[in-house]
């Protein structure tokens, strides 16, 4: 048997406590469904928490530098111009749509700026 690859996290507990919650909540399965989804993916995940770290509008340029630094641990100076640029084509063709049909952010093409949606 192999150790897990991060064993401070207990995933059983994690997976409860989620499943506890949601029965709180008065939600369809089908949108639990769906939230999960978007949350799947660790690099959407950083980038909805880049977008909520800032709290304000950023040029996807930017946020996708933000969101390899977090992915890498790298300092900006240290980090690859391809490695920023595979992160920037990953989340405009792939991440940044699912994160605006879902309503989490809006963009800007023309700027090519990514804001947090406006929730009420």
């Amino acid at each position: 048997m192999t150790a897990p690859s991060h064993p401070t996290f207990d995933r059983t507990e994690f997976v409860l406590a989620v499943l506890e919650w949601l029965e709180g909540q008065e939600n369809s399965p089908e949108a639990v469904d769906e939230s999960l989804e978007l949350l799947a993916d660790g690099r959407r995940r950083s980038f909805v928490r880049v977008m909520q770290t800032y709290g304000e509008s950023l040029t996807l340029p930017d946020a996708a530098e933000e969101v390899a630094v977090r992915e890498t641990g790298t300092p900006v100076p240290e980090l690859s111009a391809e490695h920023v640029a595979d992160v920037y084509i990953s989340l405009y063709h792939d991440h940044l749509p699912r994160l605006v049909d879902a309503g989490l952010l809006e963009y800007d093409q023309e700027r090519d700026l990514v804001s947090p949606a406006a929730i009420s």
